[in-house]
């Protein structure tokens, strides 16, 4: 047996550390690099009075009076160095400092803020329901014959859009002081931005439903705002172009809206649920549990995953959810058969008979930009796929070598 690299009789300098007792599990971790560890309450006491000040081997004699059992206190201390809690005598300890924005995510969400929503949601209701063409429709999309205008224009329009969507994320986090990070992603024929909130798990849960909703109530206010502004736009009582181009936004908008509802893609109504029920990682307890059953059904027992090994939340909320994600995926599909196919054909219809015999010059030049447009799109989403292929067989590659 090797002797610790920990000094047992001298007390260890820890960081700041927030505590977040959610029954039998206490969330350890620390705000400043978003490092966290969902413990048993025994182990959390533990980690406490290192905090507070007691050596290890004090901490060991104190659990096992407490609890009745021994400790492995170098094994505790090592998980504390891995996850980044334990400091050096030298290491200064970490100042927390306010963050950005916080105060505009406090306007944003203010009561004032509020009301001003509401009013903008009656309007917008009251409006679509006395005039019916501002029903959403996927016709609205085409609000040009220039489909390179049409792609490039919600194109365009998606980006600041979806920031949008990202910045309520952020900002309803900041509110209640929690860091955030923006990446780029997949899901499924997807493309996506993420808002990373992990400070979310040291929340109370009533306080986490606003930050984990707040970017569908962005797309769904961004709705609202657009369809009053193609109101407003008329001429003489018809829509505008203005309009029109408003209401393809509107179409666009509630199309990913509908996305949210894929939970199965671990969208924001996915994280709601898991958060509603407890789960910590349900999404992967629910393809497990998939999984059994069909190597239950080809009589492989051998390639079976361990319940027992799963968190308690995950393996009850997994017995039903894990017939959502097949009825989420055929949804998918559906959802391009349904109404993406629809609206690729009539726009490849429209690209490709702009090269008949009567089509003007700039109709044509429209249909080979688009095309390119359209290429470069495949081209992207292309990359993203072996992006993440390669990443994911680095990670392989990562767990043998330290399995």
């Amino acid at each position: 047996m090797t002797d610790s690299r920990f000094d047992q009789h001298r007390p260890l300098a820890l960081h700041s550390l927030v505590y977040l007792d959610e029954g039998e599990e206490v969330t350890v971790g620390r705000e400043d690099v978003d490092s966290y560890a969902i413990l048993p309450r025994d182990g959390a006491a533990l980690v406490r009075r290192l905090a507070a000040g007691m050596t290890p081997a004090q901490a060991g004699t104190w659990y096992s009076t407490e609890y009745g059992e021994k400790v492995d206190i170098d094994d505790v201390l090592e998980c504390l160095d891995e996850l980044g809690f334990l400091r050096a005598a030298e290491e200064a300890a970490v100042v927390t400092k306010p963050l950005r924005w916080q105060r505009l995510g406090g306007a944003v969400f203010s009561p004032a803020a509020w009301l001003l929503y509401a009013v903008v949601f009656g309007w917008a209701i009251i409006a679509t329901v006395l005039r019916p063409d501002l029903v959403p429709h996927p016709r609205n999309i085409f609000f040009t014959d220039y489909y390179t205008l049409i792609d490039v224009v919600l194109f365009a329009v998606a980006i600041p859009l979806v920031l949008i969507h990202e910045a309520f994320h952020a900002l309803a986090g900041r509110r209640i002081g929690v860091r955030s990070t923006l990446t780029v992603g997949r899901r499924l024929y997807f493309i996506v931005l993420e808002t990373s909130l992990d400070g979310l798990v040291a929340v109370p849960r009533r306080k986490r439903y606003l930050p984990i909703l707040a970017g569908m109530f962005a797309d769904l206010l961004g709705v609202a705002i657009l369809t009053v502004a193609a109101d407003l736009t008329r001429d003489n009582g018809a829509l505008s172009f203005t309009g029109k181009l408003c209401l393809a936004i509107v179409f666009a908008a509630l199309m990913r809206v509908v996305w949210q509802f894929f939970f199965y893609l671990r969208t924001d109504v996915y994280v709601l649920i898991s958060t509603v029920l407890g789960c910590v990682d349900l999404h992967t307890t629910a393809k497990r549990a998939l999984a059994n059953r069909w190597h239950e059904l080809r009589g492989r027992p051998d390639r079976l995953s361990d319940p027992d090994r799963w968190h308690p939340a995950d393996r009850k909320a997994a017995r039903w959810y894990s017939w959502l994600i097949v009825a989420g995926y055929t949804v998918s599909v559906s959802t391009v058969l349904f109404t993406g196919i629809p609206i690729a054909y009539q726009t490849f219809a429209g690209v490709f008979g702009h090269f008949s015999g009567d089509a003007s010059v700039t109709h044509r030049l429209d249909s080979i930009v688009f095309l390119l447009l359209f290429l470069g799109e495949v081209a992207v989403f292309g990359w993203l796929i072996v992006r993440d292929r390669r990443d994911r067989r680095r990670e392989r590659r990562f767990d043998h070598v330290i399995s």
